[in-house]
């Protein structure tokens, strides 16, 4: 991580329509050791017409320095400012006029367990959540930090069994959680 303790600074490529033209958004989230661009040539294989697309830059190419599964705290302050840059983003998506369930998030590795953690904190009607490997985060699922509703957001995790970071078993618990 960051020598200096700088934590996440806002740091946004954009691709797709510019958002002022746009009738949806999407934000990719990269893995660690990814990187913005890297995420965003995913929109190549997605029909994403008409959307704007936002990949924030993780500091240091990594959101957090531990694995998801990790004591929370062990991965602050950093886990707290990559959600911070995924809840202002969204914001500022809805404040310049595209309401949040045309807002989908999407995440690859540590990307989709921050794209699940942020979206659950939160949780709102979005477009969608697509979550490429990943599981919400801590050692322990903690019922009481998430709080809100996806009114029937439609919510994709996709994962390898085994895979060698994210056990199965934190899916199934993630998609219990999120179901409810």
């Amino acid at each position: 991580m960051n020598t200096n303790n700088q934590l996440h600074k806002r740091n946004i490529l954009q691709g797709g329509r510019p958002i002022e033209e746009a009738t949806r958004a999407m934000i990719m989230i990269h893995g660690r050791g990814g990187d913005a661009r890297g995420i965003m040539d995913l929109s190549s294989y997605l029909n994403l017409e008409g959307f704007a697309l936002l990949a924030p830059q993780a500091t240091d190419a990594t959101w957090y320095p531990y694995s998801f599964l990790s004591p929370e705290n062990q991965n602050e302050p950093w886990l707290s400012s990559a959600i911070e840059i995924i809840h202002s983003l969204i914001n500022e998506i809805i404040e310049k006029g595209i309401p949040s369930e045309k807002i989908y998030l999407l995440g690859f590795s540590q990307g989709a367990c921050l794209t699940l953690e942020s979206a659950s904190r939160k949780a709102r009607h979005f477009g969608g959540l697509i979550a490429f490997t990943g599981g919400l985060i801590g050692d322990v699922i903690h019922p009481k930090k998430y709080s809100g509703d996806f009114m029937g957001t439609p919510i994709f995790i996709g994962t390898a069994d085994p895979d060698p970071h994210v056990p199965v078993s934190r899916v199934k618990e993630s998609t219990i959680l999120l179901e409810k």
